[in-house]
C-alpha cells in the first residue's frame, strides 16, 4: 500500500469540491448494482474521516436513496455529477468516484469487480468493508 496524500475533486460544474487523503494507487470498485452501472460509476472506498467536503459544496448536493436506503447517493443539483457518495457497503466511509479526482495524483488503478446484482453474497466474499476502516 503507497503512502497517502491529498486529493482533490468534484463535480463537472465545478460547484460540489471536495479533499481526500488516499493513496496515489487506487483499488477501485466497478460494481454492476443497477445504479452503478447505468451511471458508469467506479469508485475507491476511504474512512469518512478522511474525506473533507469544502464549505459551500454542501449547498450543491442533493441526495438519492433506493432500496435499504443505506447506501447515501449524493450529486451535484447544477451537472448532475456524483463525485462521491456514502456506499451500502461501507456505511462508515465514503465512495470517491475515480474519474472526478483531479488529475496528477492517482498514479495506478487496480480494479475490483463486485456483484452488486447478488449484494449480500458478493459482501460476504469480498474484502470490501476493510476498505473504510482506519489503518
Amino acid at each position: 500500500m503507497s503512502a497517502e496524500i491529498l486529493h482533490t475533486g468534484g463535480c463537472h460544474c465545478k460547484n460540489v469540491r471536495w479533499e481526500v487523503k488516499a493513496p496515489s494507487n487506487a483499488v477501485v470498485w466497478k460494481c454492476n448494482c443497477t445504479n452503478c452501472s447505468m451511471r458508469g460509476n467506479t469508485h475507491f472506498i476511504v474512512p469518512s474521516s478522511k474525506f473533507k467536503l469544502n464549505e459551500d459544496s454542501s449547498d450543491f448536493i442533493t441526495t438519492y436513496t433506493f432500496g435499504t436506503h443505506t447506501a447515501k447517493h449524493k450529486f451535484c443539483k447544477v451537472c448532475g455529477i456524483t463525485s462521491f457518495y456514502s456506499p451500502r457497503s461501507n456505511p462508515d466511509g465514503i465512495a470517491v468516484t475515480v474519474n472526478c479526482v483531479d488529475p496528477g495524483t492517482i498514479s495506478h488503478v487496480e480494479t475490483r469487480y463486485y456483484d452488486g446484482r447478488n449484494w449480500e453474497k458478493s459482501y460476504d466474499q469480498s474484502s470490501i468493508s476493510a476498505f473504510s476502516k482506519e489503518s
